[in-house]
């Protein structure tokens, strides 16, 4: 009965900053798409807003009309068999079958790894800074 499971973004609803989620239900699905299931992130269509984000009609326009075609769209929608979400212990969870697009700004694995490390040390370092600076004051035995 499951069509279509749409995610969309963060603090989009009053009071809460949980994304939300559609289920798109039908008892009778067209032939094309039974034994099939939508799965479709829509997280990053929205504007940000101070308190809150909004789903602009221009958003809510490309999330129908993902549904209405019922195709995959690259990063964005994904058309799972059912056998691929047994596979996937019956998990609709979106980001199994759809992934954020990766962005050019990525570093090589070495560069990321060499960072990191760096970005540790350092950390050590203000760590080993602070406990000294705790005991010197009296707050540390």
């Amino acid at each position: 009965m499951i069509e279509a499971v749409i995610g969309l973004a963060p603090n989009l609803f009053y009071g809460t900053g949980l994304a939300a989620c559609i289920l798109v239900l039908r008892k009778r699905k067209p032939a094309e798409r039974q034994y099939k299931v939508m799965i479709a992130d829509a997280s990053r269509l929205f504007r940000r807003g101070r308190a809150q984000n909004y789903l602009e009609p221009e958003h809510a326009q490309q999330i129908q009309g993902w549904f209405q075609n019922y195709q995959a769209v690259q990063d964005a929608v994904r058309i799972v068999s059912l056998d691929e979400i047994k596979a996937e212990d019956w998990t609709l969870n979106i980001s199994r079958y759809v992934l954020p697009p990766l962005t050019e700004d990525i570093p090589p694995l070495p560069e990321a790894i060499a960072a990191f490390k760096d970005a540790l040390a350092r950390c050590r370092e203000a760590e080993e800074r602070l406990a000294k600076v705790m005991s010197e004051g009296g707050w540390l035995k």
